[in-house]
């Protein structure tokens, strides 16, 4: 077996008794990250981690509410902007900080590559 590395992805030749076969392996790198975000008089801490597979292009946010409750919500790429999926049911803290939520996450994108 012979492995050649090629960036993110590694190919590798396998040789087997009838053929030889290439394989394609492609290494996708795991994104998250935490940022303080002041909302509603208070500092919060919010947790991103970005989506793979058939998910790819949104991420999922996790932040505590005045109760201590986790909410978990996704946010996903749609005409260049990062918009929520689903803002029903959030609260408006939530709501009015998602201009700061595509600004967070070009941030990190543009940091990451």
């Amino acid at each position: 077996m012979a492995i050649l590395k090629k960036g993110s992805n590694i190919a590798a030749r396998f040789k087997t008794d009838k053929e030889e076969k290439d394989m394609q392996f492609e290494f996708k790198k795991n994104i998250q990250f935490t940022k303080l975000i002041k909302t509603d008089g208070r500092l919060r801490e919010f947790n991103f981690r970005k989506l793979g597979g058939s998910r790819e292009g949104y991420f999922t946010i996790d932040v505590t509410d005045n109760n201590g409750s986790r909410l978990m919500f996704e946010i996903k790429k749609e005409a260049g902007a990062w918009i929520l999926e689903e803002k029903k049911g959030l609260p408006s803290w939530v709501l009015q900080h998602e201009p700061v939520f595509h600004d967070l996450i070009e941030e990190e994108l543009l940091a990451e590559s």
